[in-house]
């Protein structure tokens, strides 16, 4: 893969800030229609994120992308479902994909992000995207209110200037462009914390559910646990929680608790969950981050676009990151597409994939609400409204972005208060 060494001062019709799964589809999909795409990751090598699980509709995508095959021949577990365990430790019936449709899109993959983000940037090397790594971007470069290029930093050829026509920020939490334009709004009611490590050798359920995504609550239900299994006999064991619940002021004998110790803490509280790690091995000490859900209040400006976590975050418990992620990439792609075809490269233009692209995270976001919401069970309201069935396993599959996907929430919102919804 092409390093930093053959930085120069060149034009480029799109520059693509961020190595991430967003930035990779983005790049390979605008390069694939002959165009000059630099895509900079700032890190040298592939590193540690949390955030392993896929969906189903994510299968789209790669297949787009021409990865489905590389994902067919992967290590990466396959998963088939979701299950959720409620405070008493009681499990629902798993959420097969495949019941809801049959295709083979049905069943996707938990993935070792290291080598899942290598992989695809190495495919949207093989497309044709110009690939440098060990580059971070200092700054987006604007020439009155539009963004006409970037200021890089590497140790090999120091700061370099680069035009493009586009930017494309996909620069994570970092969110270089929506924060330098203080755009970002926080959600006020999900101000979460997440506590996580792997685990080698952590128990599994047999057969087709050995890849299910767990969901565990607490007996308390102030916190969940995910359980998400990995290659290599890991699984990825994380709590999450309000801020104030899991890190403020949680002491014992007058000491404040490290994140070590609430994680343990809160596992006592999770028997369903404990048994499965009692006798496996913690890799690494615990990783703890917190503040993120947000959202920027637009998505594209003139000659730039937000792409997966640069635009907003959601919340972790429906896997919805890295969907989100390559979705957004995949339709930002289009737009910019479009955008260069047509010579018109406002915000307008550049976000016209906005409003759909909102409308699915919002149905993401209400059923994130209903399962914050102490009083509200998924089982009771299946039992009182079993019509909605169908749509919690599209909402879960992440068939968001059909017809009518929303019409669960009119009956939802009898038993639990869900958001207004946000708009751009």
């Amino acid at each position: 893969m092409n390093t930093n060494n053959t930085l120069k001062e060149q034009a480029y019709d799109v520059i693509v800030i961020g190595g991430g799964p967003a930035g990779s589809t983005v790049a390979t999909l605008v390069a694939e229609q002959g165009y000059r795409v630099l895509l900079l990751e700032r890190d040298s090598n592939p590193r540690f994120k949390v955030g392993e699980s896929l969906i189903p509709a994510s299968y789209w995508t790669f297949e787009r992308l021409g990865m489905l095959e590389k994902l067919e021949a992967s290590h990466f577990p396959k998963k088939y479902s979701v299950q959720f365990y409620s405070q008493s430790g009681k499990a629902s019936a798993p959420f097969y994909f495949y019941e809801n449709d049959p295709h083979e899109s049905s069943m996707t993959w938990q993935v070792l992000r290291s080598e899942f983000d290598d992989m695809l940037l190495e495919n949207a090397l093989e497309k044709g995207v110009e690939v440098q790594r060990g580059v971070g971007v200092h700054s987006v470069l604007f020439e009155k209110d539009r963004a006409v290029g970037v200021r890089t930093r590497s140790p090999n050829a120091g700061s370099v200037d680069l035009p493009a026509k586009v930017i494309a920020d996909s620069t994570g939490q970092s969110a270089l462009i929506s924060r330098r334009l203080k755009i970002n709004d926080t959600e006020p009611e999900l101000r979460k914390a997440s506590i996580y490590t792997h685990f080698e050798g952590g128990i599994r359920d047999e057969g087709i559910d050995e890849g299910a995504t767990l969901i565990l609550h607490t007996e308390n239900k102030d916190s969940w646990f995910w359980y998400i299994p990995l290659p290599y006999n890991r699984v990825s064991v994380g709590v999450v929680g309000s801020i104030d619940y899991l890190l403020q002021d949680r002491r014992s004998d007058g000491a404040q608790l490290d994140a070590e110790a609430i994680f343990k803490a809160e596992l006592e509280k999770c028997p369903a969950l404990k048994w499965r790690i009692d006798n496996a091995k913690q890799l690494f000490p615990v990783k703890t981050t917190k503040d993120f859900s947000y959202r920027a209040q637009q998505i594209a400006g003139n000659g730039w676009v937000l792409v997966g976590d640069a635009f907003g975050f959601l919340d972790p418990v429906y896997s919805t990151g890295l969907f989100l992620a390559l979705k957004s990439g995949e339709m930002a792609a289009d737009a910019i597409n479009g955008a260069l075809e047509s010579g018109d490269l406002s915000g307008e233009r550049l976000g016209q994939f906005g409003t759909e692209f909102v409308k699915g995270m919002e149905s993401f976001r209400k059923l994130v609400y209903a399962f914050y919401t102490k009083e509200f069970s998924f089982a009771k309201f299946l039992k009182q409204f079993p019509e909605c069935q169908q749509g919690i396993v599209d909402i879960l599959s992440g068939n968001v972005f059909t017809k009518d996907v929303d019409k669960i929430f009119t009956p939802m919102a009898q038993m639990c208060p869900l958001p207004e919804e946000i708009t751009l």
